[in-house]
């Protein structure tokens, strides 16, 4: 199926988040491949967005948003709270706005921005499922569109720590496959989901 602005017309919102697979046929085919190794699952970002936007009006960041899968579906399960995502590729970022666009979802915005030149204090609560991954040697990139290195993977983690270690006391996080020495000290473990994969914490 070719993505186009009747895609939804067939569908309700409910049908279109009752699947990955459904959702996904938003997107083109190639971008569709990158759903398995980068894409939260559908389960996994009701469960994070449950933690992170229960109170109203609460801004919540996906950290390398990627093609706005995870702010897609917590603007759509949570449409009390307000969801951003950053993302460095800007044909990434596209995709998400016209995904944004078919859906009719107004609580999610995306920005074309590299993480270490966001304010993170505009936020209140974030989600990180490990954007940075494909900087390491053996990891599967997304594509050839932005330099990746080992020397960029140690940058954004500090970069990353720095900012969250910044935050306010009540601020929210919820990680999906990240290591925890990457998580300020400040942040406890409130919750654990996913065989542990899925871990909500909150900066006390």
């Amino acid at each position: 199926m070719t993505p186009s602005t009747t895609a939804t017309s067939a569908y309700t919102l409910d049908q279109l988040f009752s699947t990955d697979n459904q959702l996904h046929r938003l997107y083109p085919a190639s971008i569709q491949l990158l759903a398995a190794r980068h894409w939260t699952p559908l389960n996994i970002a009701r469960t994070a967005a449950q933690f992170l936007g229960s109170q109203t009006g609460a801004k919540i960041l996906d950290i390398g948003s990627g093609a706005g899968k995870f702010c897609l579906a917590g603007a759509y399960y949570q449409p009390k709270a307000v969801f951003y995502g950053v993302e460095q590729r800007r044909h990434l970022v596209d995709h998400a706005l016209t995904a944004r666009e078919m859906l009719g979802l107004r609580n999610v915005h995306f920005l074309h921005q590299n993480l270490t030149q966001l304010d993170f204090k505009q936020y209140d609560h974030f989600y990180f499922y490990n954007s940075f991954y494909e900087n390491l040697a053996d990891m599967e990139k997304i594509d050839d569109h932005v330099l990746c290195s080992p020397h960029l993977y140690v940058h954004y983690n500090r970069c990353l720590y720095k900012k969250l270690d910044e935050m306010p006391v009540g601020t929210r996080l919820a990680t999906f496959h990240t290591i925890e020495d990457k998580i300020p000290g400040g942040y406890h473990l409130i919750e654990e989901h996913a065989g542990k994969l899925l871990k909500c914490w909150m900066k006390l």
